[in-house]
């Protein structure tokens, strides 16, 4: 825009310098001509009053009249200040107030002589005078005697003067011209300013506008175009930064929707380039976006399947749904949907990928399986065994009083272990269903545990087990009593079936203080340590699963259903605790439990 203002500058000033120097030339010449004009009317004049008063009849020999008309020159000059010069009809010069006649050459062929001639009266001319040296004003008149040309009467006055004066006059018109110049320039520069200025500030925001900074504005007072263009550019400034807002408000949800999608997208163009990937492909697939965006599907060293799946669906350019097990990061199955993408004009454009995480549903789906053949062999035996005894009384053992009290005894024993199992079931499906609403009430530990353990005194004491329990007598916590009883009960349980005679079971309860001061961030610790048969390491991950049992035989001999530590389990994260389990074979088993004091 500088450039524009300097260039509009300089043709500022070429229009009014040129304006002026042709007004000042004009100028000048004109008064040239004026001057001249007006010395050419006094020559003319003073020429007629010389020649009125003045006799040219003499009659002499040459000589004789040379030398008189040539003291007439030079008193002439005194009176004229001008060159006085006679010259005869034939051009030879008879006289001349500054130089020897004989020595001037023959006059009839000069401008002024031929002009006079010519018209008859007054003849003029300008010329530089090889005589004098100087530019010179010629004007000549017939001296005429009758209708006889007898001679030619000139005046000669050098412009010198003149030339002087113009000379004046053209250094008053520069410094006048250079005046107008700077002048000019400045008037030049404030008129260009006053254009180009509004100009400067609609590109400036246009700029910003081509930046995407659409808070700049143009500020102008202007009613005319120049003002009508800011005010466009603010109109379109307002539509641009509004659709951009929306667009960016669009962008933001997508990506906000992107990010936190459980399922991985992940997205290829028309060149088979990754350009997209979200946090949920990211974790999948276990590489960062930076690691593949902008790498071809062929070279991002995916599974080799994976990579087929992507390669046939770009060449059907078709809808491609499969399952296939990922091994890296981890084991995992995904659910895989491609669908070609197309733009308005129905061009392919590109690949959608959807990645879901189906392991969590498959495992599911295998658990529920398991679970339904796990309740029909657990309900299958009491169910077998009540029918088989009941058709044997039926078949005549009711005569056997012996016999028939024995069977009742076992089929009373195994409805009982029916009812405990159907119990169970009912208990685990309402925990996992979230049906239970928890009642938190104040407990003081050291109560609540002892009461814990003297009901299972009893049956410890029927093998000779021992148990022991250390919890300080200032504890107290937030908890659901009759849950935290039911999980102490289940682990205690646990422990003495599964502890040989004269083992130990152990009740352990301490305090975890938290980071901060507040007790909100305190824990409390329940460790249960029996000296039983233990666990091998290969069944520890599963033992939380329900109808799980490490020792099938011995746990159906205890009456266990299988079913108590997986209640356990969700009981503590009811809450908001956590179970560990650590066990050697042959040694024992320890459980420890962390539930926060406070809920």
């Amino acid at each position: 825009m500088k450039m524009f203002r300097a260039r509009l500058t300089l043709i500022f000033i070429a229009l009014i310098g040129a304006s002026v120097l042709m007004a000042g030339l004009f100028m000048a010449r004109m008064l040239q001509q004026s001057y001249i004009d007006s010395l050419k009317t006094n020559m003319e004049r003073e020429l007629r009053i010389i020649l009125a008063t003045m006799d040219w009849s003499h009659r002499g020999s040459e000589p004789e009249l040379m030398k008189e008309f040539s003291e007439r020159a030079v008193r002439l000059k005194q009176f004229a200040d001008a060159r006085v010069t006679y010259i005869r009809g034939d051009g030879k010069v008879m006289a001349d107030s500054d130089s020897n006649p004989a020595e001037m050459e023959n006059h009839l062929r000069r401008e002024e002589i031929e002009a006079a001639a010519s018209s008859g009266k007054v003849g003029y001319a300008q010329r530089h005078s090889s005589t004098i040296g100087q530019n010179m004003l010629y004007v000549a008149i017939p001296v005429q005697m009758g209708d006889k040309t007898e001679g030619y009467l000139r005046l000669a006055m050098s412009l010198a003067e003149v030339e002087q004066s113009i000379r004046k006059v053209w250094y008053v018109l520069l410094g006048g011209l250079l005046a107008v110049f700077l002048l000019a320039g400045l008037i030049s520069y404030r008129v260009a300013y006053g254009i180009t200025r509004p100009i400067e500030l609609i590109t400036s925001v246009a700029q910003q506008i081509t930046d995407m900074n659409y808070k700049y504005r143009v500020r102008l007072n202007k009613k005319d175009e120049i003002g009508q263009l800011g005010h466009a550019i603010n109109l379109m400034a307002d539509s641009l930064q509004l659709q951009m807002n929306r667009i960016l408000e669009d962008e933001n949800r997508l990506k906000s929707v992107l990010e936190n999608m459980i399922s991985g997208v992940m997205m290829i163009d028309r060149e088979g380039k990754i350009v997209l990937l979200n946090r949920s492909a990211e974790d999948i697939l276990g590489f960062s976006a930076q690691e593949l965006l902008g790498k071809k599907f062929d070279q991002a060293k995916q599974q080799f399947e994976f990579t087929q799946l992507i390669q046939e669906c770009i060449e059907v350019r078709e809808h491609i749904r499969d399952e296939m097990i990922f091994y890296y990061p981890s084991e995992r199955i995904l659910e895989i949907n491609l669908s070609p993408v197309s733009d308005s004009s129905q061009e392919w454009t590109g690949l959608l990928i959807v990645l879901h995480d189906i392991t969590a549903v498959r495992r599911l789906e295998r658990m529920r399986s398991e679970f339904v053949a796990n309740v029909s062999h657990e309900l299958k035996t009491p169910i077998a065994a009540v029918k088989g005894f009941a058709e044997t009384l039926l078949a005549g053992a009711l005569n056997d009083k012996e016999t028939a009290r024995s069977f009742l005894q076992i089929i009373f024993d195994e409805s009982e272990r029916l009812n405990r199992l159907i119990g169970d079931i009912l208990e685990l499906s309402k925990i996992e269903s979230k049906r239970i609403p928890l009642q938190f009430s104040p407990v003081h530990l050291e109560t609540f545990v002892g009461h814990c353990v003297n009901v299972m005194r009893t049956e410890a004491a029927k093998k000779s087990i021992e148990l022991d329990m250390q919890v300080p007598e200032d504890i107290y916590m937030e908890a659901d009593e009759d849950r935290l009883r039911q999980i102490l009960i289940n682990l205690l349980s646990n422990g003495i079936n599964y502890t040989p005679e004269g083992g130990k079971v152990k009740v352990k309860v301490e305090q975890l203080l938290g980071g901060t001061s507040e007790a909100a961030d305190d824990k409390v610790r329940f460790t249960i340590v029996d000296t039983g048969i233990g666990i091998p390491k290969k069944d520890l991950p599963r033992i939380f699963e329900r109808f799980y049992r490490v020792d099938k035989a011995r746990s159906r001999i205890s009456g266990g259903t299988g079913l108590g530590l997986s209640i356990v389990k969700h009981l503590v994260e009811l809450h908001k605790g956590t179970i560990r389990v650590e066990s050697e074979v042959g040694v024992g088993t320890k459980f420890e439990i962390d539930m926060p004091m406070i809920h």
